[in-house]
């Protein structure tokens, strides 16, 4: 019989699949709500490292652009910054006027972002990436028709009942 090769594996190479895998990793997610509101999970707050009760935000966006396509949160101690309200399941950011301001209709369509993390003066400041929601068409369906054959009148035939 004749011997056969077989390759074998080592730790390491198991560990380096596991690395990708970790680099690879989804930036958290959140949306912006009928009302206007930012909507964070309790997912993307955690993972971001914010602390919902104590931070307040300076909200500003990239200058000199007529429409919003980034929101940068940074956290700050002033008393007349933005601060996070729990809503439901998660954390909101009431800003409805800059929104509508920065041209984006979050009232007509659904409106998502990514949240990255950012240095801004020796800071870590958070950078949300706006984007509209893409409506997923729904197929139309092209098999056989299900139900009932409909009635057919005898008045629209050409045959005359006798």
């Amino acid at each position: 019989m004749k011997a056969k090769n077989i390759r074998f594996f080592s730790p390491q190479e198991n560990e380096l699949q596991a690395e990708k895998n970790a680099k690879a990793k989804a930036l958290p997610k959140g949306y912006i709500s009928a009302a206007g509101k930012i909507v964070f999970p309790s997912a993307a707050i955690e993972e971001l490292g914010i602390e919902p009760e104590t931070t307040k935000f300076q909200v500003g966006t990239d200058g000199g652009k007529r429409k919003i396509k980034n929101l940068y949160l940074v956290p700050t101690e002033q008393q007349s910054a933005f601060s996070i309200v729990r809503t439901g399941r998660g954390y909101s950011l009431p800003l409805d006027v800059i929104l509508s301001k920065g041209g984006i209709d979050y009232s007509n369509q659904k409106y998502v972002f990514t949240a990255s993390i950012f240095q801004h003066e020796d800071s870590v400041g958070y950078a949300l990436e706006i984007v509209p929601e893409q409506a997923i068409e729904k197929v139309p369906y092209t098999g056989k028709p299900r139900g009932r054959k409909p009635k057919t009148n005898p008045q629209d035939s050409d045959q005359v009942p006798q």
